[in-house]
């Protein structure tokens, strides 16, 4: 490789120096924080013969090279004017590019993402309680009324169901922290303390300190003559994750200030202690008042402006829930019962049914099968109310559905609030959510159903004609790069050698390469091969061969075998940030190994605490070239240690040439 050639190739395909705000490299990807996205031309990129692939994440345009090389062609990408930031550095300011929307939103999809499966599961589950008790589904009565030998059945069903959403600040916490930089145990301990039992149920709090009738207190601790209220915070999203981040600056000074066993011991005791005070006094307080101010005013703004207040309404609901601020809006809403009903149900429902529609655009456009089933799981529930997995998992992580939404609710709730449509119970806020609307007041059922039927239309239809046009514009990027990398395959098939084997680096169990949680490695770019989760700390050599590639950080090794293959290991993913913590190397660049050899060690408990996962790939990079066939000998999930073998490798006949 001509490393100055690709790296003068990149920087014109990346719209030049100019459009580099920051560059740096791990073991195998260029990472670049770019002004502007749009000046790139990703197809050429993908295109090159001398580039494995690229793609954005965490506001990171990166750009897979390769081991050995990566690091060369981003000596000459500063020579040539790139400004060069370290790793961390490099992250900081990726964090920080956009409008503050946009950073937002996108710091809102890091942390969700990894509890869509939680959200999925529990939305669904939800969807099937609310259609087992809510009444006038099946007859005057709910179905377990009509049923009570079912009872028990929908208790459990119930039970789990309820567990992600009461529990949902003890999810956020450990994965906010984690986004923010901080230890995600501290994170998940922090929730754990905002739901404890010992405080207030949070979806009583709002009634409890209106004085609704059979609501217990409010109580109080008298903190140095403070009275503060001993609240929980079920359910909500907006707490947890102000916690988090304070949370994650408070430990980060604490590591900067102590050292050694005074660090290990007084910084999670510190960070926990003034962490939860803040959390009680500074924190939650205010978001309940602020939730009361806001229902207010959406009222107020409601009765002047009427169908304006509707469109705005609606189409800030979603922003108002992922805030968790919507928990203050029952004694609001049970107070315009007596005058005549409340619209905040009806526009409730909207929004709901919007987020469905755009998540259904999405599962019948989308070619990303993963996308694909979230979408297809989250959309039917969001239609029976419970939104929260579509909203986090498919929508704002895609943005755009998202912003359909919002604007579908928006029209359906005005109309609703032309059509005069109220509710006069709580319920499931989607489409069986009609018995809690009066069917004497404004235009009733129908109007109800109209506009939810409107609002869903709207939204899928908008959903699913910019899916297609987003699915176009993907599609004309990627079919070059396919048809280039399927070319090689077939030139050599009938140019097969000796067959080798390649054995574990690891002590572990089996993972395939295409559950690898990093699209670098389980999209087989860097090549094929496959990985382990390691259940002992040592890295070990799979064959008899050379080191070329040893991080400085340890956690990634590149291996020459004597049959000619390249072999990439990368012990686990993204911890290329942890600067080195937790990894010894054993070996340096040029050492020769042996099969079974020690090549690092490194700190399972410390690098999981850290947050990180240890699913270690190892693929032979340059298998096109030195290999016909690559095959997996073991199945996922198969225990394996030094002396087992992972992969057979039929060679090429000019293998070592």
């Amino acid at each position: 490789m001509d490393h100055k050639s690709v790296a003068q190739r990149v920087l014109k395909d990346v719209g030049g120096a100019g459009n580099i705000v920051a560059a740096a490299h791990c073991a195998t990807r260029l990472r670049l924080v770019l002004k502007n996205q749009d000046k790139v031309d990703q197809a050429a990129i993908d295109n090159d013969e001398d580039l494995k692939g690229s793609f954005l994440n965490a506001g990171q345009f990166q750009i897979i090279v390769g081991p050995g090389d990566v690091n060369e062609v981003h000596k000459h990408l500063i020579a040539a004017g790139a400004p060069e930031a370290s790793k961390d550095d490099l992250k900081e300011i990726a964090s920080k590019q956009g409008n503050i929307v946009s950073r937002f939103i996108k710091t809102i999809a890091d942390i969700f993402v990894p509890l869509i499966p939680v959200l999925v599961g529990g939305g669904m589950l939800m969807a099937i309680n609310s259609v087992l008790t809510s009444k006038g589904i099946f007859g005057p009565e709910s179905f377990i009324a009509m049923h009570p030998e079912w009872a028990d059945f929908a208790d459990i069903i119930n039970l789990l169901s309820a567990a992600p959403f009461a529990f949902l600040p003890v999810l956020v916490g450990f994965s906010a922290t984690k986004v923010f930089g901080g230890n995600p145990y501290l994170g998940l301990t922090m929730g754990a303390a905002m739901v404890s039992p010992a405080l207030m149920n949070g979806y009583n709090v709002a009634a409890s300190l209106a004085g609704a009738e059979g609501t217990d207190p409010m109580k109080y601790w008298n903190l140095f003559g403070l009275q503060v209220q001993q609240a929980g915070y079920q359910g909500t999203v907006l707490p947890i994750m102000l916690v988090a981040f304070i949370l994650s600056h408070i430990e980060k000074f604490f590591h900067k200030v102590l050292k050694g066993t005074i660090d290990f011991i007084f910084t999670p005791t510190l960070t926990i202690l003034i962490t939860g005070f803040l959390t009680f006094l500074l924190v939650g307080p205010p978001m309940f008042q602020l939730g009361t101010w806001l229902g207010e005013g959406i009222n107020w703004l409601y009765t002047v402006a009427g169908p304006l207040g509707g469109l705005l309404f609606g189409t800030f609901y979603a922003f108002i829930v992922m805030t968790g601020m919507h928990q203050a809006f029952p004694p609001i809403e049970m107070s315009l019962w007596a005058t005549g009903g409340s619209f905040i149900f009806v526009v409730a429902s909207m929004s709901n049914v919007a987020q469905g529609a755009a998540a259904a655009g999405v599962a019948l456009t989308t070619k990303n099968k993963k996308i694909k089933g979230i979408a297809s799981a989250s959309a039917p529930s969001a239609f029976l109310g419970i939104t929260e997995p579509a909203m986090f998992g498919v929508n704002l992580a895609l943005r755009w559905p998202f912003y359909i939404a919002i604007v579908s609710a928006g029209i359906g709730a005005m109309v609703a609030s032309i059509l005069n449509v109220k509710a006069i119970a709580l319920g499931a806020a989607g489409y069986i959510g009609f018995p809690s609307i009066s069917p004497t007041t404004g235009a009733g059922w129908a109007g109800f159903f109209g506009c939810l039927i409107l609002t869903t239309v709207i939204a899928f239809v908008a959903s699913f004609i910019w899916g297609k046009r987003v699915e176009a514009g993907n599609t004309e990027e990627a079919e070059a790069p396919a048809v280039a990398a399927a070319a090689p395959a077939a030139a050599v098939a009938s140019e097969v050698g000796e067959s080798v084997e390649i054995g574990s680096h690891m002590v572990g169990s089996v993972v395939l390469l295409a559950d690898v949680k990093d699209p670098t490695f389980s999209s087989g770019a860097l090549g094929a091969g496959t990985a382990v989760e390691p259940t002992e700390g040592k890295l070990y050599a799979p064959a008899d061969g050379k080191i070329t590639v040893a991080f400085p950080t340890g956690h990634a090794y590149g291996l020459r075998t004597e049959d000619g293959l390249d072999l990439l290991m990368h012990i686990g993913m993204d911890t290329v940030e942890l600067d080195g913590k937790h990894f010894e190397p054993k070996v340096a660049k040029g050492d020769t190994v042996k099969r079974g050899d020690i090549i690092a060690e490194f700190d399972i408990p410390a690098i999981k605490a850290a947050g990180y996962p240890l699913a270690t790939p190892m693929v032979i990079t340059n298998a096109k070239k030195a290999a016909a066939s690559v095959e997996d000998i073991q199945a996922s999930g198969a225990s394996v240690t030094s002396v087992d073998s992972l992969l057979k490798v039929a060679l090429k006949a000019k293998a070592n040439a």
